[in-house]
């Protein structure tokens, strides 16, 4: 299974985020699926692929060309590619995904694991969406998801669809039971 991971290019301040993306990188690893990700060397980024990789694993790396030339790319990856823009790598790193998780970062990783669950509820996809939460990370989050459905935004099968879990190997589980909701328009 090709795992896509969004995650921070940094770390965070609690060694606990470093910690579970080795973790989760290991386990990846160790079930025989191919981590894909943003390509980069730094942050939890640069962790979880190190992991996979120091673990015997295979990671796909996608990264635009602009971050590329920052030297943020990780040449030691299995697999990277270069694409022109933020829109050709995350269309690349849907693609090749079969699952798709959310680990903690900023407004890119939110940018990316959103646009891929309202692909799923308007069923361009089937594929399970997840966040590994780790030290409540996106509690408040979770919180806001249950307020839009509260409020009729949202309807509570397709904020059921995210996979919810604060272990690595209870997300995978989930991740291989996943059944997709009803489309939104379907």
């Amino acid at each position: 299974m090709n795992i896509a991971v969004f995650c921070g290019s940094s770390s965070g301040f609690d060694r606990k985020y470093i910690d579970v993306a080795k973790e989760f990188g290991k386990l990846i690893a160790s079930k025989g699926h191919r981590l894909i990700y943003g390509g980069g060397r730094v942050g939890l980024m640069g962790t979880i692929a190190n992991s996979v990789l120091e673990n015997g694993g295979e990671v796909i790396g996608v990264i635009p060309i602009s971050l590329s030339e920052k030297e943020l790319a990780h040449n030691g990856v299995t697999k990277l590619h270069i694409t022109k823009s933020m829109h050709e790598r995350k269309a690349l790193m849907a693609s090749y995904a079969d699952a798709f998780v959310a680990m903690p970062g900023g407004a890119g990783t939110l940018e990316e694991i959103f646009e891929v669950w309202t692909w799923g509820q308007l069923g361009y996809h089937e594929k399970p969406v997840a966040f590994l939460e780790v030290n409540g990370f996106y509690s408040n989050l979770f919180s806001f998801t249950e307020h839009m459905a509260k409020e009729g935004f949202i309807k509570q099968a397709h904020k059921d669809m995210l996979i919810i879990e604060k272990e690595p190997l209870a997300l995978l589980e989930r991740i291989y039971a996943y059944t997709p909701p009803v489309k939104k328009w379907g």
